[in-house]
C-alpha cells in the first residue's frame, strides 16, 4: 500500500492510497463469499458456480462495493494510523481505478483536526476571589438546616394562613372551559411562594379546612401558554388539608441532635468550616476557569464547522435528555418558548465554539509540556471509580471500552494540565 496526501485547504487532507492488487483481489474474494448465495448460473445450485464464472456471467462489478468497502476501510485506517492524522469526520472516498489484477487507486478527503498555535500559558496573572464567610453566611445555613429539620403539623381550628401549606383540589376554566393542564387532585401549594398565577394564593388565605373557594386571577402577558396569555380565568379550590411548618427550637439540643456536636457553638463554628471549605472550593475553580481562558485566548485555532455542528449535537442530545427528565423534550420546549431547533442552535453555537477551542488548547499544552496520564495514576482514577460505583475494580475494567479509557486518560491529562497552569500562574 502507498499513500500520497495533499493538503486542500485549512484543516482539510486528501489522500492518495493505492492498495495492492493482490490485496484487492482478496477483498474480491471476501465480496464473493458474502454474496455467493445470490448468483444463479444456469447449470450450477444455486450459489455453488464458481468466482471467475460468476463474474463471466454478471461481470465483475458486482462484487465492487463490498470490496471497495472491504479495501478502504482498512486501507483508510492505516493510512491515517501512519500518517499520524485525526480525522473529526468521516472520509469522502472517490475510486480512481478499480479492475480485476489493478492495484486499487481511491482518494480520501477528510477533515482533520485543526492545529493549535499557543500563545502565552505560563505566567498568566488573574485575581483570586477572596473567600469570605460572614455571620449571615452560617445563620443562613443554620436557618436552612432548621428547615430541613422542621414538622409537618396539621390545622384544624383556624383558616389558612400566608406560609402554611395546603391541599388542595382544583379545576380552572376559560369563558366557562376548562383549558388542559387546570386541573389537578390532592396538590400541595405553600401559600406565599409565588407557585401559582399571581393572586391565586392570597385568595386562599381565610378559607377553612373542606371550604371550597372560587379564584379569580388573570394569566400573565408572558405566560408560556400561548392561548392563555393575558385571559381572565376562573379556579374552583376545596381545601383538603391545612399544615404548617414547625420548627425546632435552635440550641445545644438541637445541635445534638442534628449533628455530632453537644453545644450550638461547636455546631456552628462546623458550619463556618464547611461553609469556607465549600467557598475556597468555589473560588480555585473559578481561577482555574479564568487561567484557562486567558491560556484559551491567547492561542489561534481555525475550528472547522463539521467539529462545531458535532459538538452542538453532543449538547442538544444532552439538553433533550435533561428535558425528559422533567416531562418534556427539545421539540415540546421550543414550541412552548416560542422558537425552534435551528434558534436554539444558535444560541448554543459560541458555546460549542469555545469547548472545542478549550479542549483543543489544553491538548496542545499538554502536547508541549509532555503531560500524559500514567499508569499508576490511571489505576488510581478506576479504583476511586470502582470505589463511588461500589464496585470491584476487575468487574469494572470488564465493562470499559475504548472510548471509556481514552475518556478517563483525557481527564487526568486535563486536570494535570490545569494544575500546570495554576503552579505557573503569577502570583
Amino acid at each position: 500500500m502507498s499513500v500520497k496526501i495533499e493538503k486542500i485547504e485549512k484543516n482539510v487532507v486528501k489522500l492518495e492510497i493505492e492498495v495492492d492488487a493482490q490485496v484487492f483481489d482478496q477483498c474480491m474474494d471476501k465480496a464473493f463469499s458474502k454474496n455467493r448465495a445470490r448468483f444463479n448460473i444456469p447449470g450450477f445450485r444455486k450459489g455453488k458456480a464458481p468466482r471467475s464464472l460468476v463474474e463471466r456471467y454478471y461481470g465483475e462489478q458486482v462484487l465492487y462495493e463490498d470490496a471497495i468497502n472491504y479495501a478502504c476501510a482498512d486501507a483508510y485506517d492505516k493510512a491515517v494510523e501512519e500518517n499520524d492524522l485525526h480525522p473529526v469526520d468521516r472520509p469522502e472516498i472517490d475510486i480512481v481505478q478499480i479492475g480485476s489484477g489493478k492495484p486499487l487507486i481511491f482518494t480520501a478527503t477528510v477533515t482533520v483536526k485543526p492545529e493549535v498555535e499557543l500563545g502565552e500559558y505560563k505566567g498568566l496573572e488573574v485575581a483570586k476571589e477572596p473567600v469570605v464567610v460572614t455571620e449571615e453566611d452560617v445563620e443562613d445555613e443554620l436557618k436552612r438546616i432548621v428547615e430541613r429539620n422542621s414538622k409537618l403539623v396539621s390545622v384544624e381550628d383556624r383558616p389558612v394562613a400566608n406560609g402554611d401549606i395546603v391541599n388542595i383540589d382544583y379545576v380552572g376554566s376559560v369563558d366557562g372551559v376548562p383549558f388542559k393542564g387546570g386541573e389537578a387532585k390532592g396538590y400541595n401549594l405553600t401559600i406565599g411562594s409565588g407557585t401559582f398565577i399571581p393572586g391565586f394564593e392570597d385568595q386562599l388565605i381565610g378559607a377553612n379546612l373542606n371550604d371550597e373557594v372560587e379564584v379569580n386571577v388573570r394569566f400573565p402577558e408572558d405566560y408560556h401558554a400561548e392561548e392563555l396569555k393575558g385571559k381572565a380565568a376562573v379556579f374552583k379550590v376545596k381545601i383538603n388539608e391545612i399544615k404548617f411548618k414547625q420548627l425546632p427550637e435552635v440550641n445545644d439540643e438541637f445541635a445534638s441532635d442534628v449533628s455530632e456536636f453537644e453545644t450550638l457553638e461547636e455546631f456552628k463554628a462546623d458550619i463556618r468550616k464547611k461553609l469556607t471549605e465549600q467557598a475556597q472550593a468555589r473560588a480555585d475553580r473559578k481561577y482555574e476557569e479564568e487561567l484557562v481562558k486567558k491560556a484559551v485566548d491567547n492561542a489561534t485555532v481555525d475550528i472547522p464547522d463539521v467539529m462545531v455542528e458535532r459538538r452542538l449535537d453532543e449538547m442538544m442530545r444532552h439538553f433533550d435528555l435533561q428535558l425528559r427528565y422533567q416531562g418534556m423534550n427539545l421539540e415540546t420546549y421550543a414550541k412552548m418558548m416560542g422558537t425552534d431547533m435551528e434558534k436554539i442552535r444558535a444560541d448554543y453555537r459560541e458555546s460549542a465554539l469555545e469547548d472545542i477551542k478549550t479542549q483543543l488548547v489544553l491538548e496542545k499544552i499538554a502536547e508541549a509540556e509532555n503531560i500524559i496520564a500514567t499508569p499508576e495514576e490511571y489505576d488510581a482514577e478506576l479504583e476511586q471509580m470502582a470505589s463511588r460505583y461500589n464496585q470491584p475494580v476487575e468487574e469494572m475494567k470488564k465493562h470499559l471500552h475504548d472510548d471509556d479509557i481514552e475518556y478517563i486518560k483525557d481527564s487526568i491529562e486535563r486536570r494535570k494540565t490545569i494544575k500546570l497552569l495554576v503552579e505557573n500562574a503569577k502570583e
